[in-house]
């Protein structure tokens, strides 16, 4: 399985980047994350799907400094053999 995720609220600036790449790395992840110039993070992940729903649930927190508004979820076909943090 494979998610593409489109993050907006306070999320640059907060740690919202590295805690998602941490969380998706101890999670057995591959993907990644980055800041768009619009303020928000896009990721995207692939891996097991359990793994996959535990990540999309603690999106929609974020690490304590983050205010997430809103998370969009779509099917994407696409794989990954690491996750790493990309920059925008």
């Amino acid at each position: 399985m494979a998610k593409h995720l489109l993050i907006t609220g306070l999320v640059q600036g907060v740690g919202y980047r590295a805690s998602f790449a941490r969380q998706a790395v101890d999670l057995g992840l591959r993907g990644w994350v980055r800041n768009l110039s619009d303020g928000s993070v896009e990721a995207e992940i692939a891996g097991d799907d359990a793994a996959i729903e535990t990540i999309i649930n603690w999106s929609h927190q974020g690490p304590p400094a983050a205010r997430v508004d809103n998370v969009t979820v779509e099917d994407t076909a696409t794989t990954h053999d690491a996750f790493r943090i990309l920059l925008a």
